[in-house]
C-alpha cells in the first residue's frame, strides 16, 4: 500500500445515472444502493478516465493511501461483461417493428431501426434480435457521414451494433464480440466503417473475436469516403 491518486466519490452529489461505470474501463466502480461506489481500489489507476462523464462533479481524484493498481487483475476484469446500472429507462431493451413505420409529416422519412439499445457496450449478447440475424457491426461517425444509412443498410430490420475502434477501450468489445459470435447463430455480419486509417480497427476487433475460430457466416466490409459515398464493399 502506498499513497497515490485514487478516484472519490461524494455519494451526495452522485444520482446513479452509471455514465462513470459505463465510461471506466478497469471495471473499478459499480452502482451500488443507488450510488456509484469503488469497488476495488487496486482496479482504480487513478487517471480519472471517468471524471468527465458525471453530470453532477460527484467524481474527483484524491491522493491517499491506497492498494497499489493491479493492471494484471484489470486485465482479467476487462474481459468480463461491463455492470450497468438497473432501471435507466435509455438500457432497457426494444423492438421495434419498421414494416409499420409511418411517416408523421408528409415528406418525413421513416426510421428503419429495429431496436434499442445500438451501443455495443450496452447491447447483451444473448439479445433476442442478434439470433440468426444479419448483423451489422458500424463505427459512429458512420451514419453521420452517410446520407442514406437507413435506407441503404437498414432496411429488413437489420440489428445494428455501433462502436468506436479509436476511442473506445477494445478488449471488452473483442469479449462482447466474441459471445455474440457464439451464440447468436448469425447469418451474416457487415463491418461498415470509414475510410479513415484508425476506423479499420473495427475490422481488428472482429478478426480477434474471430481468432482460432472457422466463422459459420458470411462477413462483408463496407468502407464509407468522408463526403459520404461506399468507397468498396468486400467479401472476406
Amino acid at each position: 500500500m502506498a499513497r497515490r491518486k485514487i478516484i472519490k466519490i461524494d455519494e451526495d452529489k452522485c444520482n446513479g445515472c452509471g455514465e462513470c461505470i459505463i465510461n471506466c474501463p478497469e471495471g473499478a466502480l459499480q452502482l451500488i444502493d443507488g450510488k456509484a461506489k469503488l469497488v476495488k481500489e487496486s482496479y482504480c489507476d487513478g487517471l480519472g478516465a471517468c471524471l468527465g462523464e458525471c453530470p453532477t462533479g460527484a467524481l474527483t481524484i484524491e491522493e491517499r493511501e491506497a492498494d497499489d493498481f493491479d493492471e494484471a487483475a484489470v486485465q482479467q476484469q476487462m474481459a468480463k461483461p461491463v455492470e450497468l446500472p438497473a432501471g435507466c429507462p435509455g438500457l432497457q431493451m426494444r423492438q421495434m417493428q419498421t414494416s409499420l413505420a409511418k411517416p408523421l409529416q408528409s415528406g418525413e422519412i421513416p426510421s428503419q431501426l429495429s431496436h434499442w439499445p445500438v451501443q455495443l457496450t450496452l447491447v447483451p449478447p444473448g439479445a433476442a434480435f442478434l439470433n440468426n440475424a444479419d448483423l451489422l457491426l458500424v463505427a459512429d461517425c458512420v451514419p453521420f457521414a452517410l446520407p442514406d444509412f437507413h435506407q441503404r443498410f437498414l432496411q429488413g430490420e437489420h440489428p445494428v451494433l455501433v462502436c468506436c475502434p479509436k476511442l473506445d477501450q477494445p478488449g471488452p468489445y473483442v469479449e462482447k464480440l466474441r459471445k455474440i459470435f457464439n451464440s447468436s447463430n448469425l447469418k451474416s455480419l457487415t463491418i461498415i466503417h470509414m475510410e479513415v486509417p484508425c476506423c479499420s480497427g473495427l475490422c481488428h476487433l472482429v478478426k480477434e473475436s474471430l481468432a482460432s475460430s472457422d466463422p459459420k457466416f458470411a462477413i462483408q466490409e463496407v468502407t464509407i469516403s468522408i463526403d459520404g459515398r461506399v468507397l468498396a464493399e468486400i467479401d472476406w
